[in-house]
């Protein structure tokens, strides 16, 4: 079986079973990645069963074409699960799909290979983006970003306490040289951040926000968060893995509004039924056991929520 050295779906069961894969179901794996999650649910299908994956990575859907180019009930397109609702469409799978799931951040792949850009522990050309043929990339970003956009990406992406400090220095930096490569930019912001923290890398939280600035990562959740509202079908699933706070805030906050239901002005006298709730949440959030952390160290902060549309 072809394969990616080092990667590991993160709760890889414990997807599955939120998403209650029926032989006979049709789901959407929104962040294909190298199909770890997508060959756990194609286990459970049936003949009649179907599975479309989505990934920005032009990579990663050619793997993905060529692993299950024998199976007819896998499609795959390249785009982002913002697009989710126009792909269902496409594929005539608007208000049928039993199951949504979406495994968010970078994956183990990109990390790895210094090429695309996205690690500061390895050396390579300052890209960052999930698609590298669509947008700017970080270097193209940084060589004209001014110091409070800079320091506006760190803080509201990174939550970087240093943020303006750590932007003064990637300006004051790019005037004495281009700033090209991740190795350049990690010593950057090393040089300009005065508390090290234990056992975190002073870089992490800038290269954490510029990528998920570069990739619209937050907004597109957003937006395939309400596009699943209009593609599962009732009783269908939502299931979404998460790997940090601002992430996890905005799915926790999905799925309780909608569990909620419509909004009233404070005071007025509704019934349960007038609320119309659009979903319920399957449970509280859930993490990595111990041994899967050990095993696997991405996955330390991993949190999966699920709800199901009423």
């Amino acid at each position: 079986m072809e394969e990616f050295h080092g990667h590991r779906p993160v709760l890889l069961k414990e997807a599955s079973q939120a998403l209650g894969v029926t032989p006979a179901g049709i789901y959407v794996d929104g962040t294909f990645g190298r199909g770890g999650h997508s060959r756990e649910i194609l286990a459970a299908l049936g003949a009649d069963g179907r599975l479309l994956a989505i990934d920005k990575d032009p990579v990663a859907v050619a793997f993905g074409r060529r692993r299950f180019r024998d199976n007819g009930r896998f499609s795959i397109e390249q785009g982002s699960f913002a697009m989710l609702e126009q792909l269902a469409q496409k594929h005539d799978l608007q208000g049928r799909v039993n199951g949504i799931l979406l495994d968010l951040g970078v994956s183990s792949p990109q990390l790895d290979d210094p090429a695309r850009g996205f690690s500061f522990q390895q050396d390579g050309p300052l890209d960052m983006r999930m698609d590298p043929d669509a947008g700017r990339s970080a270097r193209e970003w940084l060589a004209t970003a001014d110091a409070r956009q800079i320091a506006d990406v760190l803080r509201d992406y990174g939550e970087e306490r240093f943020a303006r400090r750590i932007a003064a220095a990637i300006v004051e930096s790019r005037r004495v040289a281009r700033i090209e490569t991740t190795g350049q930019l990690a010593d950057i912001v090393r040089r300009a951040n005065p508390a090290w923290e234990k056992d975190r890398d002073p870089a992490t939280r800038s290269f954490q926000a510029i990528r998920i600035y570069i990739n619209r990562e937050l907004d597109d959740l957003r937006d395939g968060l309400s596009q699943s509202l209009r593609v599962l079908a009732r009783g269908g699933r939502l299931v979404v893995i998460s790997f940090h706070s601002l992430e996890d805030r905005i799915v926790k906050r999905f799925i309780r509004d909608q569990a909620r239901g419509d909004e009233y002005p404070r005071g007025v006298p509704v019934t349960e039924d007038q609320l119309r709730p659009r979903m319920r949440s399957l449970g509280k959030a859930r993490r990595p056991g111990a041994r899967e952390v050990a095993e696997n160290p991405r996955a330390r902060s991993a949190v999966l929520r699920a709800a199901e549309l009423l």
